[in-house]
């Protein structure tokens, strides 16, 4: 059997939760934890291990970077943490300098294949800087950019049309920040555009359409209201990770919203942000472009503008 390996560079609560989601669904059946706080990563390969008894056979121990050479990926949840009131941009500063030291030592080791995934945020421009850092080709270096946001949309629409959420169908698109796109134009449930499927719920006077913006505000700042909360988010993301990692993987060609660099899709080229991609083995294989209204793709433009005016500080 082929070893599916993933090297987690930072056990901070995102990082040791997406290790723990991969030991529970059998993801890969060798991981990698690198951290700089070594008795960390210790601990919580430990406690992990503890149960391994009730688990897929899978090999989870603490390395370093020379560990990044055989690696099937390398995911980066390293970095400072948002705090409660500070935005995604607010991170980049301290979080670049952080990047440096990593890629300096990833670059070292990665083999010739090994695909780098970018978590910490901000995670599009971090992506953009990675890819602009270390020079690999831009298919084998992807953000986890929105699939987050799309699960909680999918989720947000579902709990208001009191319906499964794995029956609708949805994308967000743009930056993983407070200039993301909700798609409803390219939204369906159960084969029905979400208008027609909101004519046949009968929930809404207007057929649903004046929650939308309630729908995508929720989504927006859902990170805020959980961070003020209970101070970080990690299960979902963990989960959001996971499945990007599945994908890769087993070569799945899954269409997730992942963070990658466009070469002129609506009109935006050499910009890192997130749009329908097919993922598999060697990274973004295809980036997808279905028909958004005008007004999306305006909303579209703003993000990408958003998102360049950061990637500025390191271009």
């Amino acid at each position: 059997m082929k070893t599916q390996k993933v090297v987690m560079i930072g056990c901070g609560y995102v990082g040791s939760t997406t290790v723990y989601t991969m030991m529970m669904a059998g993801t890969a059946n060798e991981i990698v934890i690198i951290d700089a706080n070594r008795e960390k990563a210790e601990g919580d390969a430990l406690d992990i291990n503890h149960g391994l008894s009730f688990l897929t056979p899978t090999a989870l121990r603490v390395g370093d970077y020379p560990d990044c050479r055989d690696a099937d990926v390398v995911v980066i949840t390293a970095g400072a943490s948002q705090r409660p009131g500070e935005t995604r941009s607010d991170l980049l500063g301290r979080n670049i300098s952080i990047f440096k030291s990593i890629l300096d030592n990833v670059m070292q080791h990665i083999g010739d294949k090994t695909i780098l995934l970018v978590v910490t945020n901000p995670v599009d421009v971090l992506a953009a800087f990675t890819r602009h850092y270390t020079g690999l080709d831009a298919s084998r270096v992807l953000g986890s950019g929105t699939v987050l946001d799309t699960a909680r949309l999918k989720y947000a629409i579902a709990e208001h049309a009191g319906i499964d959420a794995r029956n609708v169908h949805t994308f967000v698109i743009g930056e993983h920040g407070d200039t993301e796109v909700a798609a409803f134009s390219a939204t369906s449930i159960s084969g029905m555009t979400l208008l027609e499927y909101c004519q046949q719920c009968g929930q809404c006077a207007d057929s649903g359409l004046s929650k939308l913006g309630d729908l995508h505000a929720q989504v927006r700042d859902a990170a805020y209201e959980i961070i003020n909360k209970k101070g970080a988010t990690f299960y979902a993301v963990a989960l959001a990770v996971n499945r990007i990692l599945q994908a890769i993987l087993n070569n799945q060609k899954a269409i997730l919203t992942v963070s990658t660099q466009l070469t002129g899709q609506y009109g935006l080229p050499d910009v890192y942000l997130s749009l329908p991609c097919v993922v598999g083995l060697s990274g973004v294989e295809k980036i997808l472009t279905p028909t958004y209204s005008d007004d999306e793709l305006a909303a579209l433009r703003r993000s990408a503008d958003a998102i360049k005016t950061q990637m500025a500080s390191f271009a």
